[in-house]
């Protein structure tokens, strides 16, 4: 189909705003990943394309009469920001807004759209403009007068929307009923997921800000013993003020390493809950700062590790529960995987511990 001089008289004008939407394509990418690194924010994509001239030929073909200029055809660059969960989109657009002029009038939250068929399609959308305070530059004054497209949607809809296109919308060929149904069926079921998903992140998130509480008013007992809450546990910087007892024998500085392969070991010794490891640190500190004396002493070390202190009080622990080298030979297993010198390792904390009575005969 041939172009009235109408949609040709477009078509031109969009030739040579190309370099104008490509500048905004780069500026609008940019101002809104670094919105969302500044607020912590991991999405799964965030894609901008401008339109092609194929691609507009074909939209003036059908609907050319609908347009008097350019300027009426919003999408010429579209953005679209994919989230993990649905309800990180209203996050995003919020984020937007503050970026962002938004069109209010043009604007559509497809979201609001009911249809079981649609799930794909409810995104929120957003035309929006440049304001001045993002970009300002007199050379080229259209950055902050051309209207584009703002797409965000969870990657469940992004997923089932590519699937959709690609199984039947936008064909020449009727679908049959019944394969139209099963795909519908399909799209409750994956809308049920996407909002169970967000649900789920939800309950876990409190969950995780309830275990911070109980760590941070001390009620150890009452915490199981988890990754989630060891980390927590840890937060309370536990053993510094052992690790510091034990620089100050060399008077070494303290290197800060990670204690969370730790873990694995207190898992091993069946410790059930946070209250469980603060009263090995109770009953075994000056047990662990002896053996760093015997340990330290003569060797002028002048950084030490910050994990020594809760090394020395499983060593301690292991020992006083009579699981002996062997017990040992397990936690470096937990620590390092099995290797040649775990058993060297056992074999020397065991006679170091042995000096200072720590086993009990």
């Amino acid at each position: 189909m041939k172009l009235d001089m109408h949609c040709e008289m477009i078509l031109d004008e969009y030739r040579e705003r190309v370099p104008v939407f490509e500048r905004l394509r780069d500026i609008v990418a940019e101002r809104l990943q670094q919105s969302l690194d500044e607020n912590n924010i991991v999405v799964a994509g965030l894609g901008a394309r401008i339109k092609t001239e194929q691609s507009l030929t074909g939209k003036l073909e059908l609907k050319g009469y609908k347009y008097r200029t350019l300027d009426d055809i919003t999408d010429i660059l579209g953005v679209r920001i994919v989230t993990f969960f649905s309800d990180e989109v209203d996050v995003i657009s919020a984020l937007a807004e503050k970026l962002f002029e938004i069109d209010w009038d043009n604007s559509v939250d497809k979201r609001k759209m009911h249809e079981i068929d649609r799930f794909g399609y409810m995104s929120l959308h957003y035309i929006c403009r440049l304001p001045k305070k993002l970009c300002d530059d007199p050379a080229m004054p259209e950055l902050n007068e051309v209207r584009f497209e703002l797409q965000m949607r969870s990657a469940l809809q992004h997923v089932w929307a590519n699937m959709y296109h690609d199984m039947g919308y936008k064909t020449d060929v009727e679908i049959p009923h019944e394969y139209q149904r099963n795909m519908s069926r399909l799209a409750g079921m994956l809308e049920l997921a996407d909002e169970q998903f967000s649900s789920i992140r939800k309950e876990i998130t409190a969950y995780r800000r309830n275990v911070q509480s109980l760590v941070a008013t001390g009620n150890f007992d009452e915490v199981a013993l988890n990754g989630d809450t060891f980390r927590s546990f840890l937060a309370l910087n536990p053993f510094r003020r052992l690790v510091d007892k034990m620089a100050a024998i060399n008077r070494a500085e303290v290197y800060e390493d990670s204690l969370m392969p730790y873990y694995n070991v207190l898992r091993m010794l069946e410790m059930k809950t946070i209250g469980d490891v603060v009263r090995m640190r109770n009953e075994h500190s000056e047990g662990a700062y002896q053996l760093a004396l015997i340990q330290l002493a003569g060797t002028g070390l002048d950084i030490l590790a910050s994990s020594v202190a809760l090394q020395n009080l499983c060593i301690v622990y292991i020992l006083k529960q009579g699981f002996g080298e062997a017990g040992l030979v397990r936690m470096f297993e937990a620590l390092y995987g099995k290797n040649e010198y775990n058993k060297q390792r056992a074999e020397r904390n065991y006679l170091q511990a042995k000096k200072i009575n720590i086993i009990e005969n």
